[in-house]
């Protein structure tokens, strides 16, 4: 039931709300703390979350009774719901009564009250004021606050908080001066005017705090000597380091250039100095150079015991140690001022005298050097070089001051022998361990043969291994019948340098690489000549797919050179690959047919091989077959698997079939069969499920027979012969590579990359 507002709860002043459909009979009873007690406490009613009521305590606004139609249906919720997170702020203030200050009666302080819709909670919290003296803060926790009497029994509303309006809470009366953007609309969207916002009145305890500073200050500005914070410096320069890169030239016996880090603390003028030891040069423990500390600009030795004293004595009166009377100097006329470094001391080439040991400084951070150019003005910051160190002596080939090698004996490797003469405790040569992880179990296969004046030799069979990952070759011999060679391992797996090089220097020699190799090359191998005749299928795609390495297999550059030698006589060379002149949609041309035209316009030596083997694999006008397998085979294969894992789920398979297909189609997806293999749990490997998928009839979809896949499994009425056990995925159907690529080219395709004629169009055009 709901009131109109400013009239009594009479008949015909009260209407009820049609959207309410649930009436639940409240509580009248209660226990609380261990009493029980009358329930008088009501629950608060539900509102609309975007609706004109404003708070769960008050009545509809006048515009909603003035209106010509009856109020709209929409969602009610609970007002901790409606109003979640809406809170309402108002700036105000209270003066409070000062006795002990004379020329300020009071003080006026100033606050934020809020007021949560959610429940019709108040806070007020004192923002903090630096200086103020009184504790700020929360004045007020979060709670319902009653109003002043005779009025006691009610608590504040969103209709008692208003600008320009006081409000008493626990005998302190607020004069509200504003409120924020969120609480002025809600209020007026509620139908509630809000004046607009008032000047708060000044503080004089603040005006007078005012007045006293500004005399300190025009004092201070007019004294001679202004008076100086024991910790302003601190204060400013707080974590504020300079810090600078320096050496010492240590001139003794066995020493050696120091690198030092030179740090000057801007809050105290103190300087610590620590030294950078290099790697291997043999020492340790703490690097402090120098603790940290003020550093006297001079130093002139160790002063003796009770050279340096906190006083100066003039005279000693007495003769005995009881009656001995001290006369002080207060002037302290003998005492010395003692200077101390400073920052304008420190700049680029300036000499630190560090208690008898000159320390240069080379360079510094660019901290330091924004706070030199902001204070001093100065613009330049060019390092200084650094003197070599002695103990340090850089291995370079040749040179008269460098430290040569002497020659290779033949022992071990190059890299060992090196380990040998460089350090007293050689270790093994370090392997690159990226390479080594990126190209493992890469290996380059190249046939060849053996290039020897016994004629035996010459029909020997070789193949030539070079594994990517550290760059050893490794010579197999292929061993044939009746040939008087046993073939096997003609060459152990090792590194081979390039033939021409001197083996007993002390430079390292020059190895053989993986771009040395291809089609065609001559090469020499620990004195044996080989000529290389052909190359596996992953030889040839590796090459083709990393072009910038093997220039041989850049598509790019071979056509570019075919297309400079064949422009000129463009015609005759289509004329020698085609005689017959059929160049139509789709013409091929023979390996051996483009190889001997190819040949007549370039040489051996500007075309090789393996360019014409990447040319034609390229333009390659076959296609590999698509592998075949036995239906009758794959059945026999799968049924013993199931028999092998005694299995028996037919019925299951139809159930499952039945939950996928609801339709009763004849035909469903190969997805669909691949889901039922796998939820049925039929035990199949990939490979097998591959091959069952392969044989099973389809429709012109490309959808898989219901019916043939029941009666692939149905070990019932339908069993085929065992067979004996295989290796599925070799053996049941054999997936053989496609080795024949670029027996035949695809010369139409080859004159359209070419693109000769389409300049010789354009050029007639």
């Amino acid at each position: 039931m709901m009131r109109l507002p400013g009239m009594p709860m009479l008949p015909g002043a009260q209407f009820y709300d049609r959207g309410k459909r649930r009436h639940p009979r409240q509580q009248t009873l209660m226990h609380y703390q261990g009493i029980q007690m009358l329930s008088d406490r009501r629950e608060p009613e539900l509102v609309e979350p975007n609706g004109i009521v404003a708070d769960p305590k008050c009545p509809p606004v006048p515009a909603q009774i003035n209106s010509l139609w009856a109020p709209k249906a929409t969602t009610k919720l609970p007002p901790w719901l409606a109003y979640d997170k809406q809170v309402l702020c108002f700036n105000a203030y209270f003066k409070e009564n000062l006795t002990e200050v004379y020329h300020a009666p009071y003080q006026v302080r100033k606050v934020k009250i809020f007021f949560y819709l959610e429940d019709g909670t108040m806070q007020v919290t004192e923002p903090k004021v630096e200086n103020s003296g009184i504790p700020q803060g929360c004045l007020v926790h979060r709670q319902r606050i009653p109003k002043a009497p005779p009025t006691d029994r009610e608590f504040i509303s969103i209709f008692d908080l208003n600008v320009d309006t006081d409000v008493q809470i626990f005998d302190r009366v607020y004069h509200i001066s504003g409120c924020d953007i969120f609480t002025r609309q809600f209020l007026n969207r509620a139908g509630i005017f809000v004046p607009e916002a008032q000047q708060e009145p000044s503080d004089p305890t603040t005006e007078i705090r005012k007045r006293s500073g500004l005399k300190q200050t025009a004092h201070s500005c007019t004294s001679a000597l202004p008076k100086k914070h024991a910790f302003a410096q601190f204060l400013e320069f707080d974590r504020r380091v300079l810090k600078f890169q320096g050496y010492w030239n240590d001139r003794s016996e066995f020493g050696d250039v120091r690198k030092l880090e030179v740090c000057y603390y801007l809050a105290d003028d103190t300087i610590d100095i620590k030294e950078k030891f290099p790697r291997n040069s043999g020492r340790e423990g703490p690097t402090t150079f120098l603790k940290r500390a003020k550093l006297p600009k001079q130093f002139s030795g160790l002063p003796l015991p009770g050279q340096q004293t906190a006083m100066t004595l003039l005279n000693v009166l007495g003769n005995s140690m009881r009656d001995v009377r001290y006369v002080a100097d207060p002037l302290n006329t003998g005492q010395k001022e003692v200077h101390h470094y400073t920052d304008q001391d420190l700049q680029i080439g300036a000499v630190l005298n560090v208690f008898g040991r000159s320390v240069v400084l080379t360079g510094c951070d660019q901290f330091t050097q924004s706070y030199y150019r902001e204070k001093y003005g100065i613009q330049e910051f060019c390092p200084q070089p650094i003197p070599d160190r002695s103990d340090v002596r850089p291995y370079t080939q040749g040179g008269m001051g460098s430290r040569r090698l002497p020659p290779y004996n033949g022992w071990g490797s190059h890299e060992d022998s090196e380990g040998n003469c460089i350090t007293v405790e050689p270790k093994p040569p370090q392997a690159d361990f990226k390479k080594l992880f990126k190209y493992d179990g890469c290996i380059l296969r190249f046939g060849a043969k053996l290039i020897s004046a016994i004629r035996d030799n010459g029909e020997r069979d070789f193949v030539i291994s070079y594994f990517l990952a550290d760059d050893t070759v490794q010579i197999y011999e292929s061993s044939r019948r009746n040939s008087g060679f046993l073939g096997g391992e003609f060459l152990k797996r090792a590194r081979v340098p390039l033939p021409g090089q001197d083996m007993f220097s002390s430079s390292r020699p020059e190895y053989y690489r993986a771009n040395d190799f291809y089609i065609g090359r001559t090469m020499t191998l620990k004195d044996h000549i080989f000529h290389i005749v052909s190359a596996d299928e992953f030889t040839l795609l590796y090459m083709e797919q990393h072009p910038s390495e093997f220039h041989v297999a850049d598509i790019r550059q071979i056509m570019q050179k075919i297309r400079d030698a064949v422009r000129p006589d463009y015609k005759q060379f289509v004329l020698c690959c085609k005689p017959d002149g059929d160049l139509g949609d789709y013409s091929t041309v023979s390996f051996e047919t483009l190889r001997s035209t190819l040949l007549s316009y370039l040489s051996k030596d500007c075309l090789l091989n393996h360019e014409i083997v990447t040319v034609c694999r390229f333009f390659s006008a076959e296609q590999a077959m698509p592998p075949s397998c036995d239906r009758n085979r794959v059945r026999a294969a799968a049924q013993l698997e199931l028999k092998r894992a005694l299995w028996n789920g037919v019925d299951q398979l139809n159930d499952h079939l039945s939950h996928i297909n609801p339709a009763c189609k004849p035909y469903i997806s190969e997805g669909q069969v691949r889901s039922t293999l796998r939820g049925c749990r039929l035990p199949f490997s990939l490979e097998l499920v591959e091959d069952i998928l392969m044989v099973l009839q389809r429709n012109g979809q490309n959808e898989i027979e219901v019916r043939d896949f029941l009666a692939f499994f149905n070990m019932r009425n339908d069993q085929v012969p065992d067979i004996a056990p295989l290796n599925i995925a070799f053996e049941l159907c054999p997936k053989l590579p496609f080795l024949h690529k670029g027996r035949l080219v695809d010369f139409t395709w080859f004159l359209d990359y070419l693109g000769i004629e389409e300049e010789l169009k354009r050029a007639n055009n």
